[in-house]
């Protein structure tokens, strides 16, 4: 059947076709699920349980760096905690959810293609060609935050947790699913952050925000900076300003993008003058 056209669709019609975006996309994090459900050792013996182990990748860096200043702080040979299930349910539970969020992962440059698909036909055809790379922008932006979220917050925050103690008869039996409940949210709250260029482009198409309004209130973003910092990382200043860096440069990259689209826009209006 011939799809309509987006003047022709009715209040309806736009709900059943945001529908079957919406199934599709679930779809794809159904199958990209599966597939990381299967493959279990990998997800939690490598990539879960990585940070856990003193031999992770970010650990021997920090390691290095610290040595070569004078410091040994963040050496060490484990970590003194253990994981442990204490429901009957808990490890089946954590492999399911755990299945899901990989599939979301996996699957986000397809889940955003639907997203395009959807308003794409609501733009004129300029705009279409000029935002053809959001998909694959888009989708790495939120690739270099769960990597981000997994090698850099991840790690600091399990390190400060792991071995914080309010005194050496309590002991750190942490629970599976606490643990990847850290790791989770780490991942995709850093994911989501990355995404700050993008929102600040489509804001700045439907005129809410100007680059005059992004440096008016830049002291007030890093105030807010630094809170989603504190929020994400342990409460430890050198984590804060180690997640902080870079959502500072991605909103000084927001403030040029923004720049960009109000110039092509002030362009578009002289040629129609």
């Amino acid at each position: 059947m011939k799809k309509k056209n987006i003047n022709e669709m009715s209040f309806l019609d736009h709900l059943e076709d945001l529908r079957w975006h919406l199934i599709k996309s679930v779809a794809a994090i159904t199958i990209a699920a599966t597939g990381a459900f299967l493959a279990k050792g990998f997800i939690f013996d490598v990539l879960i349980f990585g940070p856990s182990k003193a031999s992770f990748i970010t650990y021997q860096l920090l390691c290095k760096a610290s040595q070569y200043i004078g410091m040994e702080s963040f050496c060490f040979t484990e970590l003194p905690f253990r994981i442990q299930s204490r429901t009957m349910s808990g490890q089946f539970s954590a492999h399911i959810w755990t299945a899901i969020t990989a599939g979301f992962v996996v699957a986000f440059p397809y889940v955003v293609y639907q997203l395009w698909k959807f308003i794409s036909p609501g733009l004129h055809q300029n705009e279409r060609k000029h935002s053809r790379g959001f998909i694959i922008i888009s989708s790495l932006l939120f690739f270099l935050g769960v990597l981000f979220g997994y090698y850099v917050i991840c790690p600091l925050s399990i390190n400060f947790l792991g071995t914080y103690q309010v005194s050496n008869e309590v002991h750190n039996d942490f629970d599976l699913s606490s643990y990847i409940g850290l790791i989770r949210s780490s991942v995709l709250a850093s994911g989501l952050v990355f995404e700050l260029p993008i929102i600040i482009y489509f804001l700045t198409k439907v005129g809410l925000v100007t680059p005059a309004f992004l440096i008016k209130y830049r002291k007030y973003a890093l105030v807010i900076v630094l809170i989603v910092s504190a929020i994400i990382t342990p409460p430890d200043i050198a984590s804060q300003v180690i997640v902080a860096i870079p959502i500072l440069i991605l909103y000084q990259v927001s403030i040029l993008i923004s720049r960009i689209v109000i110039r092509n826009q002030k362009r578009k209006e002289k040629k129609h003058v």
